[in-house]
């Protein structure tokens, strides 16, 4: 015997069919913030090699078609030491001569000498490199900072680097007979301008 639909409660109700009649809901569900962010970074730009080719060989890139621009370059790298060595130098009384000085100079010099430090670098005609040197001012070695400039197709960033790095490595060899624990750290780029990429600037 069948039931009277009227008295079936309502999700039990029956059509003449004989069967069973079901309520169903559509939810939305709203994206996630993590669905975003993942589509959002899948939309972006990818980051390349550009001195690996599709073989993945080393390739010097062809610069010959972007546009001349402004370019400068600054590095910074540090050199810590012991505070006896510090005073030494402070003094002047390190062996070799004026550390600070001669530091400086190497810098220039090994700015200049990118291309044929750096298997890939450009010959570039840089117009100006600027070396300076300060002591940390905990008194725990020197602070050397290297900036670079030019008029040209490419950046400056790797020749203020070398010029930072080689100054501070003049700075080791000079005074190495009286501390042979200094260290070369936290050599990086601050900052960077000109060129298709824009500017740069380290957090």
């Amino acid at each position: 015997m069948v039931r009277e639909a009227s008295r079936l409660p309502k999700n039990e109700q029956l059509i003449d069919t004989g069967y069973e009649r079901k309520e169903s809901a559509l939810t939305v569900q709203a994206p996630s913030f993590e669905s975003l962010v993942e589509t959002d970074e899948a939309t972006k730009p990818q980051p390349e090699l550009t001195h690996i080719d599709s073989s993945g060989e080393a390739r010097m890139v062809d610069v010959g078609d972007k546009a001349i621009t402004e370019r400068v370059a600054t590095a910074r790298c540090e050199v810590a030491m012991s505070a006896k060595t510090l005073s030494l130098i402070r003094s002047g009384s390190v062996g070799k001569g004026d550390v600070i000085a001669t530091a400086k100079l190497a810098g220039v010099m090994g700015g200049k000498r990118t291309a044929e430090l750096i298997p890939m670098c450009h010959n570039i005609p840089i117009s100006q490199i600027e070396v300076d040197i300060e002591e940390l001012a905990d008194g725990t070695g020197l602070r050397i900072e290297a900036t670079t400039r030019a008029r040209w197709r490419t950046g400056v960033e790797m020749e203020a680097m070398t010029a930072a790095s080689i100054a501070a490595l003049t700075v080791y060899d000079m005074c190495k007979s009286a501390d042979r624990g200094i260290r070369v750290t936290n050599l990086r780029l601050l900052r960077k301008s000109g060129g298709k990429s824009g500017d740069y600037v380290a957090e």
